[in-house]
Order: C-alpha cells, then structure tokens, then sequence
C-alpha cells in the first residue's frame, strides 16, 4: 500500500472513527482502507488530501507534532462525516503514532522528559537492535506460569535496581483496563491475521489507550506492536514475519495477564518516560559505534561505553530518518557536553562528564548542567575494558540465560574456522565452545554482513569479538566489532587510527587488514556449524501450531488439530522428552476445536480467553523450552 504522505495518527483517534461506524460499514472498511493506496495527495499548507470521487474528499491537517492527534484534525466533505466510512479508511491507512507526541525516539535531555514512547523492546529493529538505541537490554519479558496465569518480570537493565524506587500496588482502574486489554487482545489472537482487519484493530487500539490513560505504558506498547504486525501481516510487507508477530502477541498475552491479575506491582506497568537520575562526576571509555536502523522509521546511532567500575553505558542520536541518517549519525557530534567529540571518535576515545545524568538503562543524558572533556581512549587489552574478554564465555552466557542476568555485550578471543551457510564458524580460545557469528544488522547496505565475509575467508585468524548474543539461537553471537588480538601472529592489522578495533557497522575490513598467512587458507567448502540442539529439537512443531494459531486464528488451529498431524506432533515431543510441550499443544489443539452448546443444544460462540490461555500457556512453554536449549549450546 502506497500511503507515505499520510501523517501518523493516534491511536485513539483511529479508534472512535471505526467505532463510529454502523455495522453495514464496518464491513467494507478494509476494502475501503486497501483503496486509499496512491490516493493521498500533499496540499501547499501541509496537510493531505484524499479524494474519494468527486463528492467526498478526506483532508488531515496534522498538528505540530506532525500526526493527527485530535478527531477535529481529520474532516471529510460528505454528508455523513464524521461517521462516515471515507474518513475511517484514509484514517485506517495511515501509520500509527506512538505515545502522546506522535513518535520519536525521545530526546536525551536528560531532564525526565524523553518520551519512552513504547518503542523500547527492540522489536521492530529487526536483529537484536533496540528502536531506542538503549544498551541491548530488553524490558523485563513477562512470563506467565504453565496455565497462562501468572507470570514474572524480571525487571530491565543493570542499573534499574541501584535507581528504581519500591513499586506500589496498581490502582482498581490499572486492573479493569489490562482486563480489557487481555480480552481486546484474545479477541485479535482469536480472530488471526486473516481476520484480524481494521475493526477488530481498532478494539485493540481503543483498549490501548485505555491502558495508557491508566498509566499502563508498556502494555500499551505491545499492543501497538501487535496492530504494527497485523498491519504488515495482512499487507505482505517485506521482512515481516510471523514469529516476530506471534512474539508481539505472547508478550502482550503474558503483560496482560499479569497486570489484570492484581498481583503486580507498579514496576510491571512500565515507566512513561525515560527518567534520569543525577550521576554526579563519570568518566566512561568508547568501546564500539552500533547502527540503528529500525522498521518503524527511526535510525542513528549507538555508541557503547564502559565505566571504570565495568558498568556499561550508551549515548545516543536516534531521530526519523533512513538509511541515510544512519551513515551520517556515525560521525555526527556527540549531543553531550557540547558536541566535543563525535561519535567515531567516542567509541575510540573517553570523556569526563560533570553533572552526569544517567537513565536505569545506562543511557547518558545531555542535560543543560552537562558538561564534558575528551578523555584518552582505553586500548581493548587495557582495564575497565580488558575486564570485557577476561570472563570465561560459558560463565558469562550461564548467568544470563540461567540466573536471569542483564544482557550485554560479550567480549571473547575467537579463533576463525570458516564459512557455514550465513554466518561464521568460530572457536572460542583456550577450548571453549564453537559459535556462530551473524551480522548484527541484516540491511545489505550496512558493511555487517561483507565484513564477516571477508572475516570467513581467513580460516585460522585469530581475533578479538565484541558483541551481543543472539539468545534466540544455538551459540550466536552478532558482533558490534572486532580488534586484533595481543601477541598473536595470525590476527588483524588494522590501521593506527582506529585505535585497534573495527567498528563492523561503519568500518569495512580490506585484504591489507588480515595477514597474509591466511589469505589463501580458504577452506574449499561450507564447513560444519557445529551441534545446535535448539535446530535438532522438534520444537519447530510447536513453534509451527502457534504461528498457524496467528496467521489463521483458532479455526486453523482447530484443523491443524484433527487427523494424523495431531498425533505425530504429540508423539515426537514425547518421544524426545518434550511430554510438556506435548501436553500444552494437545490442550491448544482440543480448546481451539471445542464448540460449547447452550441450554437447548445450539452452537454457540466458544470462549477466546480460554483459547488464549491455552495459546499463552503453549508459548511461554516453548519459549522457556528454547531458552534451556540455547543455553546448553554455549555449555
């Protein structure tokens, strides 16, 4: 669909134009919604104009934020505006806004007043890359209990607990609304993609806004998240898929499910706003640039710091924009302390901040009271960062996928062993496991994905990998940048200014950089990836029910519940001692299939919350099943 000139549109205001809307109407409004592509046109004061024939034409004037916040914002010339279904369709086709600003990444002021904007998970950048450039951790992932009930947030980043005050208890109002957005989000799960359109989206949204009038901001967030993938889902968008949507809906499920409960506390809401806290005198140490590039319209830039103490940081210049900005962030000035240092030379230098303002997240602020003086950068082999590479590998990656730990970056010596398919087969030194490495960003355009070629074309080279593990996959690491290793002989020789390291993201490796000794060591073929328990288990089935479960809604899964199918899937998980996941997708399979009758014997309507909780319980089970498979990989 070719709506680009359209604004972004709040959620709420989308939301009351659909339930505006007679029954009659409602359904033609995706067909009406699918005719508004190419229709948009630009108007010299700024707003945009759709014409429907030449009786009726849909003008939005968005406010200074750039989207339509306000019903008054959206006019549309024929006798039934504004319940009428031409204003609903060209409302329907617009991009959603996010938050009470209409988007953004949030600014780094540093005065409590960044918009977290609900674009904090990382999943729409695609590749373990934060839409909010944050520092690669995640928001606490709510996980509900083997009955779909009750579940556990393990709260978010490494500095949450040092700052976060004791949460309260969530009000009456916080209840009713997460109840209404767990039945506004069964309903949507129910109905899958094929009938998810844009009145069952515009439930979803309506329970969304509910939820951030409550002060519910990471539900809200899910749920947007959710709408974003119907959306792609049902327009065939390049690079959706469905695991990220069936993702989406598990964390929405799983938040849901627990802040309805009651038994959460405030700090399961979410935070509104990225608050900072004062950090007095710093002084932190470059450590690598990382691009960002997100689906939902945002790129920049994430430099990754280190202080004295090990603790990590980040400073960020994330705004609107593509490809372009992207490559231009990479060397723009630091927002921080005046702009003394761009970012090429942040993540190879050092600064002393006075009245350093700090979020839980370890992102820096740049505050009015900030100021900042360029430091010496810290060579890899030299304390705090030499600290990064010194812990064994399967101790770090054991305290994050056993006993809950922040992830962050993970620093290893490798030692290159060749090509396997899309990534590279590395051995970690003093015999540690092998790993496979995957570019960090998959946009072709980024130098990710040629670097690691060329990296694969020197079996043997010996180097030093900083990077953030893939804990959605068997041993995988997406390296941030590589530098030589100390003393080696067989390791790069990259040029005196880049202080030894490559930033994989911005620099591109050329054959002088690697020694010659392993330029025509090339192996003559792909070579073996190593075990991957999570590849050879048949989870895959489960993982293939549940997404049928989303893109069909629960009729396909009933259907993909009867005959033979349903027998072999349960027979297989049992036979590899998956009796669990067997259990749960058989209760999945029979709840989908089950019609209820009222008191005289007629079909009537079968519950969605009890499909989505046994939907929800079939997930979160995978998911841990997974997670207990990739963390044997690294053992």
């Amino acid at each position: 669909m070719s709506t680009e000139l359209l604004p972004p549109v709040a959620p709420d205001v989308l939301a009351d134009a659909v339930e505006q809307l007679s029954a009659r109407l409602r359904k033609k409004l995706d067909a009406a919604i699918a005719g508004c592509a190419g229709q948009a046109a630009a108007a010299a004061d700024g707003s945009v104009e759709v014409r429907f024939g030449e009786d009726a034409t849909v003008t939005l004037r968005p406010g200074p934020s750039g989207a339509v916040t306000h019903a008054e914002q959206a006019v549309c010339t024929c006798l039934l505006a504004p319940r009428c279904l031409h204003r609903a369709a060209v409302l329907g086709a617009a991009p959603l806004s996010d938050g009470e600003t209409g988007g953004g990444g949030g600014d780094d002021s540093g005065t409590g007043e960044a918009a977290d904007s609900g674009t904090d998970s990382g999943a729409d950048a695609g590749a373990g890359l934060d839409t909010d450039a944050g520092a690669g951790t995640r928001p606490g992932e709510s996980a509900p209990a083997a009955g779909g009930g009750d579940v556990a947030d393990p709260g978010s980043g490494p500095h949450a607990e040092a700052l976060a005050p004791a949460p309260a208890a969530l009000t009456p109002a916080q209840v009713r609304a997460a109840t209404a957005l767990w039945d506004a989000a069964a309903e949507a799960l129910s109905a899958g993609v094929t009938a998810g359109g844009a009145v069952v989206q515009a439930e979803l949204l309506r329970a969304a806004h509910t939820a951030r009038l409550a002060g519910l901001p990471r539900a809200e967030a899910a749920a947007l998240r959710v709408v974003r993938g119907l959306r792609a889902a049902r327009e065939r968008s390049e690079g959706q898929r469905l695991g990220d949507l069936a993702e989406a809906f598990r964390e929405l499920l799983a938040g849901a499910a627990l802040l309805a409960s009651g038994s959460a506390d405030t700090a399961a809401a979410g935070s509104a706003r990225r608050v900072y806290e004062q950090g007095g005198s710093l002084r932190v140490y470059g450590l690598c640039r990382e691009p960002v590039l997100s689906a939902t319209g945002y790129g920049g830039v994430t430099t990754h710091l280190v202080g004295p103490d090990g603790a990590g940081y980040t400073a960020s210049d994330v705004r609107p924009g593509g490809l372009a900005r992207v490559k231009g962030a990479g060397s723009a000035s630091v927002a921080l302390g005046g702009g003394v240092l761009d970012h090429a030379g942040l993540a190879r230098g050092g600064l002393r901040i006075v009245g350093a303002t700090v979020s839980a997240d370890g992102r820096l602020g740049a505050g009015r009271g900030v100021s900042a003086t360029p430091l010496r950068g810290v060579d890899w082999s030299e304390e705090p960062v030499a600290a990064l590479f010194a812990r064994p590998v399967r101790e770090a990656m054991a305290a994050v996928l056993t006993e809950g730990a922040a992830p962050g970056l993970l620093g290893c010596d490798v030692e290159v062993i060749g090509a396997a398919g899309d990534c590279v087969v590395v051995r970690v030194a003093g015999e540690g496991p092998l790993l496979r490495l995957r570019p960090a960003h998959p946009h072709p355009e980024l130098p990710h994905a040629a670097n690691l070629r060329r990296i694969a074309g020197h079996p043997g080279l010996v180097l030093r990998v900083l990077g953030r593990p893939d804990l959605d996959r068997a041993a995988t690491l997406r390296p941030l940048a590589v530098g030589p290793v100390p003393g080696a002989s067989d390791t790069l020789r990259l040029p005196e200014g880049w202080k030894g390291r490559a930033d994989l993201g911005y620099d591109r490796l050329q054959g002088e950089h690697f020694p010659r000794e392993t330029a025509g060591a090339a192996a003559s073929g792909p070579v073996p990836a190593g075990p991957d328990p999570l590849a050879d288990a048949p989870l895959w089935r489960v993982r293939r029910l549940l997404e049928t479960g989303v893109a069909g809604g629960r009729r396909a899964v009933a259907e993909a519940g009867r005959g033979t199918d349903a027998a072999s899937l349960t027979a297989r998980l049992t036979r590899a001692g998956l009796a669990g996941a067997a259990h749960l997708a058989q209760a999945l399979a029979s709840e989908a299939g089950r019609r209820p009758r009222d008191a005289f014997g007629r079909l009537t309507e079968a519950s969605a919350d009890a499909y989505a909780r046994a939907w929800l319980a079939s997930a979160v089970h995978l998911a841990a099943a997974e997670r207990a498979l990739v963390a044997a990989s690294w053992s």
